[in-house]
């Protein structure tokens, strides 16, 4: 590693249970550096980091921090956290996430960064299936938890490092990409950026770092970031670098060979529904190509592929009905995973949601109401994240849309979901904060 953390022994990450944190505060301790660290809440995640070895506090207190020589913060720490504030009065090195894992990049021949509004952790993902195929033993970062690797990360040689790449606070442009891929772009993120030009202008410099960028051709705003940047593009038709061919589905799921630069290069039988996951893996398969990675292993690491979680996670069943979980939190994932959804055969797709965030609630109010569609939908509080309350109530949106009823919480959603579930039902939970705890009880009970 750089000298960023030289002379360091001891690292306290403050929000160690964000996926990113979990998997930085892995990927260090494998390093050799003593870890620990703090979190709001009990989680999935801090219980893998106890089981570690890795001490992790609730609650942020100033005396959490005890000897550390540095301490690394997630994006959503501000700087009157009092962690933070005890490690700048007291003179330890503060560093940002990013900053972290662009350090670990310098240490790797390639870093196949992707980027993008949506599918970055399926895409990230897919492409590690592909490396893991391909024997190219590379350490991954996403954003989630990948079931062949066991965990949101994964240590290998300093080959190839494989990364999902986030724009909030502009935390990608601390990596170091050799591969840039970005998915899409739309407005996100909005309590940080001032608007869409400010957004596509992060990507560009994103972008700008890499030796070399693959960007889906058919989204306006993707190539907009890339238009003084040479790059490849990615996409169903047959005008694109990397394309498919002969795109089939039998209940929601694609079968499509792959043809990279004038040349069938895999074919593929994916095992995750929908169209927008023939893009992610038009996108892994691109950025493979890239690396000089085998057509192959292509085909292997892609239908080997059976999602992350919380991305169309299938948990099990309840009184006959399937249940799903999803982390679609902007109207675009909802809409393309509804609608994946309701090409699967189901004799209804019942729709569990939790907002998240205010800001982001509020500035796609009327995106939310038109993707919120299914056979019934429920609704529950917003989930306010890094933010506080701004009055706004999730009640507005279920009354925006016509079969949408509200329930204030979780515990008042799931017993609705217990008296509607019935056999030939798909109930699909969805949101990216506490919502993937209902259909979880629903399977377990």
């Amino acid at each position: 590693m750089s000298d960023l953390l030289k002379n360091t022994h001891n690292v306290f990450l403050v929000g160690i249970g964000g996926v990113s944190m979990c998997a930085l505060a892995g990927v260090l301790k494998n390093r050799g550096y003593n870890i620990s660290g703090s979190d709001m809440q009990e989680s999935e995640a801090v219980a893998e980091l106890r089981a570690m070895g890795i001490d992790v506090i609730i609650g942020h207190r100033a005396e959490n921090i005890g000897n550390c020589d540095a301490v690394i913060r997630t994006a959503a720490a501000k700087d009157d956290n009092p962690e933070i504030m005890a490690a700048r009065k007291r003179g330890i090195r503060v560093i940002e996430r990013a900053e972290a894992w662009g350090s670990i990049m310098a240490d790797y021949k390639d870093a196949l960064c992707v980027s993008g509004t949506h599918g970055k952790t399926t895409t990230t993902g897919m492409a590690a299936h592909i490396a893991l195929a391909a024997n190219v033993d590379p350490t991954v970062m996403l954003g989630g938890y990948l079931p062949i690797i066991g965990a949101g990360h994964r240590l290998g040689a300093n080959t190839l490092i494989i990364a999902e790449s986030c724009e909030y606070c502009n935390s990608f442009l601390h990596f170091l990409p050799t591969i840039s891929v970005i998915l899409n772009i739309e407005p996100d993120h909005l309590d940080f950026f001032s608007g869409l030009d400010e957004i596509i202008t992060s990507f560009s410099a994103f972008a700008a770092k890499a030796n070399r960028v693959l960007v889906n051709g058919g989204d306006t705003n993707a190539l907009a970031s890339v238009a003084n940047i040479p790059h490849n593009t990615f996409g169903a038709d047959e005008q694109y670098d990397i394309h498919c061919k002969n795109l089939t589905f039998d209940k929601g799921l694609p079968s499509f060979d792959i043809w990279a630069f004038g040349e069938k290069y895999a074919d593929v039988k994916l095992n995750v529904p929908g169209m927008f996951n023939v893009l992610n893996a038009l996108a892994a398969a691109g950025a493979a190509r890239l690396l000089d990675i085998s057509g192959k292993a292509v085909t292997e690491g892609l239908n080997g592929f059976h999602g992350t979680g919380r991305r169309f996670e299938r948990l099990g069943k309840y009184n006959g009905a399937d249940v799903a979980d999803d982390y679609a939190h902007h109207p675009t994932e909802v809409k393309s995973t509804l609608s994946a959804a309701n090409e699967m055969g189901y004799k209804r797709v019942i729709l569990a949601f939790q907002p998240h965030t205010y800001t982001r609630t509020a500035a796609l109010f009327d995106d939310f109401a038109a993707a919120l569609k299914a056979d019934k939908v429920l609704i529950t509080e917003i989930y306010a994240a890094r933010e506080k309350s701004t009055g706004l109530s999730a009640q507005s949106l279920a009354e925006a849309i016509p079969n949408a009823g509200f329930f204030p919480t979780l515990d008042e959603l799931e017993r609705e979901l217990r008296v509607i579930a019935q056999e030939g039902d798909l109930i699909i939970t969805m949101g990216a904060g506490s919502i993937g705890t209902v259909g979880r009880k629903l399977v377990n009970s």
